[in-house]
């Protein structure tokens, strides 16, 4: 029998505990964060991606102890209910300076997205939705945009940390969406542009080898904005260690899927500048 989930709860105590995060990350803004490699081209952790990511651990386990946690620096292993916890997405932003960062809190049950929110501290902006309940940006319902053609539309994707020589590293993808519309934007932080989907401000979104804790609360959010979330396939989203993603106003989904299906990969970047 599934386990009886009251969404308002888990949303309105996982928006307190994404503030309470967002105020420590904010003490190492712009300061010392002990920024260090932790994989290839450039992907990094700091001291406040496992502060923050400890915290929301101890936090969400005390809000909700029946659900199981992932996070990005910790680990996990979700089985039916689990929050999927980004601490910082964005790390390479935060730890030089850069504002474009958030925290990401996603639970999802056997069912699919249970509730979501995403806090980007130092741009002011809280996204939470619960299922069935809608989404707001601090306290204000969104909605997603009514772009209905790519010639019109602002789209948002991403690289891998490998792009350097990751013969699947999204560039042939990029240039040939961005000659099509009004321009694809590349801000790496997934969960926030996601986020800006469901707030209508990018009518598309795509991106490949994203992790459960990236997507999780955007998913909610956009479903609950009047969006829609497939794989790049167009198969239904089901949330995984490592997924890929497409993520639209609705509108513009086949359009975006078709375009990106028709794209041939660009051979591996050497290197040389």
């Amino acid at each position: 029998m599934a386990t009886a989930i009251d969404e308002d709860r888990a949303r309105d105590g996982a928006h307190e505990i994404a503030l309470e995060a967002g105020r420590l990350l904010m003490e190492g803004f712009r300061g010392a964060t002990g920024a260090r490699a932790k994989g290839e081209g450039g992907d990094l952790v700091t001291e406040y991606d496992e502060r923050c990511e400890a915290l929301l651990r101890d936090r969400l386990g005390a809000l909700l102890p029946e659900a199981a946690f992932v996070g990005e620096e910790s680990g996990g292993s979700a089985a039916g209910l689990a929050w999927h916890v980004d601490p910082i997405d964005g790390t390479g932003n935060y730890a030089h300076g850069h504002p474009w960062f958030c925290l990401s809190i996603g639970l999802w049950s056997d069912e699919g997205p249970v509730a979501g929110v995403i806090h980007a501290p130092a741009m002011g902006l809280t996204y939470a939705a619960a299922r069935g309940r809608g989404a707001r940006r601090n306290g204000q319902a969104i909605a997603v945009s009514e772009t209905a053609g790519l010639d019109a539309a602002l789209l948002a994707t991403g690289f891998p940390h490998d792009r350097a020589t990751n013969p699947d590293n999204n560039y042939a993808a990029f240039v040939a969406l961005d000659a099509r519309s009004h321009g694809v934007r590349r801000c790496a932080a997934a969960a926030l542009e996601l986020a800006i989907v469901a707030d209508g401000g990018y009518d598309g979104f795509w991106d490949r080898g994203l992790s459960s804790w990236d997507v999780a609360a955007a998913v909610c959010l956009i479903e609950e904005s009047g969006g829609r979330v497939t794989h790049l396939s167009g198969a239904p989203f089901a949330l995984a260690a490592k997924v890929d993603i497409l993520a639209s106003n609705g509108r513009l989904h086949d359009p975006l899927k078709d375009a990106l299906s028709h794209v041939r990969a660009l051979p591996p970047h050497d290197g040389v500048q």
